[in-house]
């Protein structure tokens, strides 16, 4: 397979692609073995990875962000112990500091993408990586013991639920973009009785003007 026309497109643009930067990967989730697939660039086959980063966000040949959410993890753990030496139980850094390394630092990267990768999230083992990264910061934020939940960690700091923040990103997202909820999506294309649309889709835009000024209150 050959990439003519981008070229054609580059050369008419007076731009060139590097083929030596440039990667293909095949996505698909079936069960099967490793297909090669031979990509020309300038006349030169491009080279095959089963993972490429993009725009901060690792995509796998599966899109099961597993690789993105483990480098995810680890930048995270590092945030998290690097102030360790300078915030103790009685001096170092207080309660608003570290709140405001949360927020800052350690929360924008874990929700960096949260759109792209919401539906993989909900399986059960990366909300339990997620949960445990905002766990490690609640306790030493509130200064507690270990034993004490991440829920009451969160009422105590004052801090949203990585879940129920990482839902409202990406709903928030599905209503500015027009795509809705997943109940929006079904309540605007069905038909009712009568055959006419036109009723079903005024409250499919009611609803969605009542979640929008929802969000911005």
């Amino acid at each position: 397979m050959e990439l003519r026309k981008i070229s054609v497109w580059a050369q008419k643009n007076k731009l060139k692609y590097n083929e030596n930067k440039s990667k293909e990967i095949l996505m698909s989730r079936r069960k099967r073995k490793k297909k090669e697939v031979e990509i020309y660039l300038n006349y030169k086959i491009l080279e095959q990875v089963n993972k490429k980063k993009y725009l901060g966000i690792i995509f796998d040949s599966k899109l099961l962000f597993r690789e993105h959410i483990n480098y995810m993890e680890g930048e995270c753990v590092k945030r998290i112990l690097a102030p360790s030496r300078s915030a103790k139980v009685t001096w170092g850094l207080g309660h608003e500091a570290l709140k405001t390394i949360y927020t800052g630092g350690i929360l924008p990267l874990m929700l960096y993408g949260v759109p792209v990768r919401k539906n993989v999230l909900n399986r059960s083992c990366y909300k339990a990586k997620i949960n445990r990264i905002q766990r490690h910061t609640n306790f030493r934020i509130a200064r507690a013991y270990r034993t004490v939940s991440n829920e009451a960690l969160c009422v105590i700091n004052g801090i949203t639920p990585i879940n129920i923040k990482i839902d409202e990103i990406g709903r928030v997202y599905e209503i500015t973009q027009g795509i809705g909820t997943q109940y929006d999506r079904h309540e605007t294309g069905k038909l009712d009785s009568s055959g006419d649309t036109h009723q079903n889709n005024r409250r499919g835009r009611r609803k969605l003007t009542s979640y929008s000024s929802l969000y911005r209150r």
